[in-house]
């Protein structure tokens, strides 16, 4: 299909100019996790790294010696309460009332405490059960083409433009779900060039889990880079407040340093060029806790906390520890997490499964929430996901867009993934008609000729986002 199909002429030059394709190595979900590969071994870090600890620490030595010294017993208590409900903790919500504005300012709070949360009946049961066996069908069809992890037992399919994603991500309850999510955010600055009330659309993956799997096996992490948090001057300015000891004042929820940290230093396999407020998917299935589903850890300041400090400090003698060691930090990969390397987490308990989910249920949890997946799938059916964040509109986020736009008119895989560049699905039977998702879906893709709209209403920074964001996807 001709691009200028759904762009206007200037947008068209821009998508053609600006977002020349790129290539990253063809490969799977399986090249992002140094724990799916039992083989890896890491290299030890250069010794810049304990200069870049050592800068940290002798700025505020005695601030954070004190700061560990508290975090530990009120990570104790937060632990205590995880075990005492385990996925009861985990907020729910149902999708009318989060149109309705009736979501309860306890149940706001809670949300922001736990960084996790499930939003009830986002799609009738129907049309997400529909999405999953029309996505089955697109993969008979084009068989010979589709990769997948595992490859004899696929779980997670290297397909990212399958008509049912698109339509999933187009949908007016998702944007709103979207949109609801990305509002219990803010900026302490309010020239921030951010826009909550406007998702953009970040094209992911998919997963159709079968019962008795056991390969794809995530161990806890967080996804946003590793190093990088303490290592991008700007990325670790989100920490300040943990870095000058003082924990308790850290606000997960502002955007001011996200805006322009830099999450990828390394251009790792599978480091994401979109700020993901919300890293989510939307359920295709029934699935209870051990059924193959998502384990969070439901303390959100508390454990960014002590991955912030954790390097500092040796966890036998609550010593400082400095030297160049970053514990399961790796060059191009996510932040890693294990009971030897965190241990006050307490990961066996902290890490609490998703309660039970529906089709149509949408599970999101905070761009810093450690996050797994269950070891083995223990039940009798399926469970299947689209990914589906929320990712907010600035600059950062339209400049991906833009490459993202391109991949999707030529099928290819998106720019952060696996084959970026490559054929992907261009020529696949049912292939997705762009012009069938609605214009709010398209303008999320950067499509079709509709600007977002600006308001009085605005702040002047998200007036400017806006204005910004239309003159580079619409020339308007």
């Amino acid at each position: 299909m001709a691009m200028s199909r759904f762009l206007s002429k200037s947008a068209a030059r821009a998508a053609s100019t600006s977002a020349t394709a790129t290539t990253k190595a063809a490969g799977d979900i399986s090249s992002v996790f140094p724990s799916l590969r039992p083989d890896y071994k890491p290299e030890p870090l250069p010794p810049r790294f304990r200069d870049l600890k050592m800068r940290f620490f002798e700025k505020n030595e005695e601030a954070l010696r004190k700061s560990w010294k508290r975090l530990l017993p009120s990570l104790e208590e937060e632990v205590e309460k995880i075990k005492s409900k385990g996925s009861d903790i985990i907020p729910s919500v149902d999708y009318s009332d989060v149109v309705s504005g009736k979501v309860s300012e306890a149940a706001l709070k809670e949300m922001r405490h736990r960084g996790t949360v499930v939003i009830r009946n986002v799609l009738p049961r129907d049309q997400a059960l529909d999405y999953k066996q029309r996505i089955r069908d697109y993969v008979a069809a084009n068989q010979e083409r589709v990769k997948a992890f595992p490859s004899d037992s696929p779980a997670v399919y290297e397909l990212y433009w399958t008509p049912s994603q698109t339509e999933a991500r187009a949908h007016s309850n998702v944007l709103d779900a979207q949109r609801f999510l990305q509002r219990l955010w803010h900026s302490s600055d309010p020239q921030t060039k951010l826009s909550t009330s406007n998702p953009l659309t970040y094209a992911d993956r998919l997963r159709i889990r079968n019962p008795g799997d056991a390969k794809f096996t995530l161990g806890p992490h967080i996804d946003g880079g590793s190093l990088e948090r303490w290592e991008d001057p700007e990325y670790s300015r989100v920490y300040t407040q943990i870095l000058e000891g003082n924990w308790e004042q850290y606000d997960p929820w502002d955007a001011k340093h996200r805006l322009y940290a830099k999450m990828d230093l390394y251009n790792g396999a599978g480091a994401c060029s979109m700020l993901r407020f919300f890293q989510g998917w939307l359920s295709m299935s029934d699935t209870a806790p051990g059924e193959g589903s998502l384990h969070v850890c439901p303390m959100l300041i508390h454990s960014t906390a002590y991955t912030i400090l954790r390097p500092f400090f040796d966890v036998l003698s609550q010593q400082p520890a400095l030297d160049a060691t970053f514990p399961g930090s790796v060059p191009g990969a996510c932040q890693e997490y294990n009971p030897i390397t965190h241990p006050h987490l307490d990961l066996e308990s902290t890490m609490v499964s998703v309660p039970r989910v529906e089709p149509g249920d949408f599970v999101a949890w905070h761009c810093d929430s450690l996050h797994s997946v269950d070891k083995e799938h223990r039940g009798s059916k399926d469970s299947s996901v689209l990914y589906i964040p929320a990712t907010p509109l600035c600059d950062m986020n339209v400049d991906y867009l833009l490459k993202q736009r391109q991949a999707a008119l030529g099928y290819s895989p998106p720019w952060d993934f696996p084959g970026a560049g490559g054929s992907g699905e261009l020529g696949f039977q049912g292939a997705t008609d762009w012009s069938s998702l609605s214009p709010e879906g398209q303008r999320a893709m950067g499509l079709g000729n509709k600007p977002w709209e600006v308001t009085d209403a605005m702040s002047e920074g998200e007036q400017e986002a806006v204005r910004s964001a239309n003159k580079t996807c619409f020339g308007v």
